[in-house]
């Protein structure tokens, strides 16, 4: 049977079926965020919007929007003032009576927008914005135990990071120049604010989060900031309570796996045509390390044993992170240099070289420069040359500082990890 037009205009058309479907979204929408609301105020006698209001004026977005196309194309926007009127006379009144509060007042314009934007088509869309309003709506409580929590040097730390991110980073120049036409303020600003991003967030995600799961998401969160530090840290704590090695081994093991999934992030960050053909190797690599941290976590049960935190140190390291930028610069030169004087022998070399320390920049450096000054597969295999040195790294670390017991578990998973790379190696170069 033919689907019947109700609206065919120049730049709009709604069928009937559509219109169903979209009127029944619109409505589960007021009905979503009107539980809600609903279930936060059971406590009071009256609230502004409920289950029935908020159904309501997500059907009057919904409705304004249809008679903009059928009446007059202001009838969305004067629906829209109704509403914002409504609400205020409502704060208004709830204000005189000493309840000052307008999360309520704001649901109900967004819900009334979010009706607009489901007549409009844009189902996924209106969708999205609903989920994410009706978590912030529920996470009330638990935001107000952690503003109870942040310190001043957290604040502190949380404004620096926006004034980079939004007020300085915009505004540098987008243009290369340097030796070898490599150096490029934005995109170093980019890599500064990314990988003092990810400190922050690891930083905030262990402390409020490792209490309460353990060492396991230590390491995942501790990955985010450094494995080859998460290793180093943990080996040493391995001598001092060698009773733990077996938990110890699982951050690290954590950490690791964090590691290999950064190589893909920041493969498909700044050269997503470049994961053709690394990202089998580096899926073995990945799915090994995964495979190797449950199999401890499953084996030592980490629910019984004693769990401790990697020192938080600074919530913002600018320092730190502006220091990786010029290691990232300076490998971006070297890089090219080596490529240019001595091929590819010279990239891998410099690949080993920068991954003693850690393979964010490397990956980032070859990421960039794969397809333009350097090969896609020697860019490939200079990545996961500095995945496998890493993870060489790592384990000599642990040989030199870990207790006996952590030793036997890291050269048994890194071991695992390791020849998953080389047989990722052989078939990048093979397939």
């Amino acid at each position: 049977m033919e689907d019947v037009l109700l609206i065919q205009t120049t730049n709009f058309e709604l069928t009937q079926l559509d219109f169903i479907k979209r009127v029944l979204v619109a409505l589960g929408i007021g009905l979503v965020l009107g539980l809600e609301r609903e279930f936060s105020s059971l406590k009071k006698d009256e609230i502004f919007a409920g289950l029935r209001t908020l159904s309501i004026v997500s059907l009057l977005g919904f409705v304004c929007a249809l008679l903009n196309h059928i009446i007059n194309p202001w009838f969305f926007s004067l629906g829209f003032l109704s509403v914002i009127v409504l609400v205020s006379i409502s704060y208004w009144v709830s204000a005189n009576k000493g309840e000052i509060g307008s999360t309520t007042e704001f649901t109900s314009i967004f819900t009334y927008l979010l009706g607009g934007l489901t007549f409009w088509g844009y189902i996924e869309l209106s969708l999205a914005f609903t989920v994410i309003i009706v978590v912030l709506l529920s996470l009330k409580l638990r935001f107000k135990s952690i503003v109870g929590q942040i310190t001043q040097t957290e604040l502190s730390a949380f404004i620096r990071f926006v004034i980079i991110a939004l007020l300085i980073l915009p505004f540098l120049p987008n243009t290369n120049f340097g030796p070898y036409n490599v150096i490029n303020p934005s995109e170093i600003g980019w890599i500064i604010v990314l990988t003092s991003g990810i400190g922050f967030v690891g930083y905030i995600l262990m402390k409020f989060l490792d209490s309460k799961i353990g060492l396991l998401l230590t390491g995942v969160f501790g990955g985010m900031v450094s494995s080859t530090i998460v290793s180093w840290v943990f080996s040493k704590r391995s001598k001092e309570h060698p009773h733990l090695s077996s938990s110890y081994a699982i951050a690290i093991f954590a950490s690791a796996t964090v590691m290999i999934g950064r190589v893909l992030v920041w493969v498909f960050i700044f050269n997503p045509s470049m994961l053709y053909g690394l990202i089998l190797p580096i899926l073995i690599m990945l799915l090994t390390a995964i495979g190797v941290t449950f199999y401890f976590y499953k084996k030592h049960n980490l629910i019984q044993s004693e769990t401790e935190k990697i020192p938080l140190g600074e919530p913002l390291n600018i320092r730190d992170a502006v220091f990786f930028g010029f290691i990232y610069t300076a490998i971006l030169v070297l890089v090219s240099f080596a490529s240019t004087n001595y091929g590819d022998r010279g990239i891998y070399i410099s690949s080993a070289i920068s991954a003693l320390t850690d393979i964010n920049a490397i990956t980032i450096s070859m990421s960039k420069l794969g397809g333009n000054s350097v090969q896609f597969l020697t860019a490939q295999n200079a990545i996961l040359l500095a995945t496998l040195t890493n993870t060489l790294v790592k384990i000599g670390l642990t040989l030199w500082f870990g207790s006996k017991q952590l030793k036997k578990h890291v050269l048994l998973g890194y071991g695992l990890v390791f020849i998953a790379g080389i047989i990722g190696f052989i078939i990048l170069n093979n397939g």
